[in-house]
């Protein structure tokens, strides 16, 4: 049964390099309203490795959280005993992180006697729009982030339906790996996008994956070896050589994304009638590039365009908070022997096209 009192609950995140604590607040009314958000980037952790090392990620996860919720639950000028509940990002993600996050949410879940909720953290990602837009179910997900790249009907809490996916790589991911290959220092999603505003888009014409499949998969595998093998050829490379490639490789991402998403909107149309909204979620929503493009996509298919802002779009504390939250108000906690999951689909009944078996589409 639906909980119609106001509640506090505390979120923490830990399935990749952000550790990050917040207290939200569920109005009786499905409002929403963050009361603390506390993020500690590890960038300058990893940046020596030109990535996330899972085991330095779990190291500072544990150096870092206790400090982090405290200062979450001082920010927010509450004690413990005023919480309803506990959310902690459960997976999927790099596991030794989800470990730390979800053992220190027990911890306090035992001690004070509060609920335990076990947030998926692509669910969070999923319900942020109705914290900061009070959003109305059902909608359109695009969610792209580092490691996953999806169109989603979010039909309600615990209601989702995939749409598409990535075939091969998350755009996130291929964002990373091409700074890598031409040199750009982690992370290298903003160094790319960054090059790309000052490069000529026009000067490679690299291929635009799945562009006008009838369905609404995505593929980033082939882009990503077309700027390697274009990369090798120039080598060595001049630094309007890099902003042009990036130009022209982020040009295709965003030709494509643009295709896929137009497809999901109509299979969504198609299967559950007109969305209430377009979303953005996830990191990548951040490139300023991309999320003008999306305002095109919204516009041709005449669907509002919601995107929270930068910060919540990342990963962050409050969105757990936020997903423990509503799960809450309808009565969905977890037990204490909840298990951390480094693979945790959003859609548990989705079905992998059979084509796609062996591929990353079941992430």
């Amino acid at each position: 049964m639906a909980n119609d009192l106001p509640t506090l609950v505390l979120g923490i995140e830990t399935t990749c390099d952000e550790t990050a604590a917040a207290v939200v607040e569920r109005g009786g009314d499905g409002s929403g309203r963050i009361l603390s958000n506390i993020v500690r980037s590890q960038i300058a952790e990893h940046a020596p490795f030109g990535g996330v090392v899972p085991e330095i990620a779990a190291r500072a996860h544990v150096d870092l959280l206790d400090g982090i919720v405290a200062g979450a639950m001082k920010e927010a000028g509450i004690g413990f005993d005023r919480l309803a509940g506990v959310a902690a990002a459960a997976g999927p993600g790099l596991i030794g992180g989800v470990i730390v996050g979800l053992t220190t949410a027990k911890a306090i879940a035992l001690v004070t006697g509060r609920p335990l909720i076990a947030v998926n953290h692509l669910e969070a990602h999923a319900l942020t729009p109705r914290l900061t837009d009070a959003l109305a179910f059902p909608y359109c997900l695009f969610l792209a982030s580092g490691g996953h790249t999806q169109i989603v009907a979010v039909r309600g809490v615990g209601d989702y339906v995939r749409l598409g996916t990535t075939v091969d790589d998350a755009i996130g991911e291929a964002f990373d790996k091409v700074a890598k290959m031409l040199g750009l220092p982690y992370p290298g999603g903003p160094q790319v996008e960054r090059a790309a505003s000052r490069g000529d888009a026009t000067r490679f014409r690299f291929p635009r994956p799945m562009l006008g499949r009838a369905d609404a998969n995505f593929s980033l595998s082939g882009l990503k070896t077309a700027v390697r093998n274009e990369a090798s050829r120039m080598t060595p490379l001049q630094p309007r050589d890099i902003d042009d490639l990036c130009a022209s490789f982020q040009a295709a991402v965003l030709e494509s994304m643009a295709d896929r998403l137009s497809v999901g909107l109509r299979l969504f149309a198609e299967q559950f009638g007109a969305p209430t909204a377009l979303v953005a979620a996830g990191g990548v929503a951040a490139n300023q590039a991309l999320r003008a493009k999306l305002e095109d996509v919204a516009a041709e298919a005449g669907t509002p365009l919601v995107m929270p802002p930068p910060a919540l779009c990342t990963d962050n504390g409050a969105m757990i908070a936020w997903a423990g939250a509503e799960r809450l108000a309808l009565g969905l906690v977890d037990a204490l022997a909840t298990p951390p999951r480094a693979r945790w689909r959003l859609d548990e009944d989705a079905v992998t096209p059979p084509q796609f078996a062996n591929t990353r589409a079941s992430r």
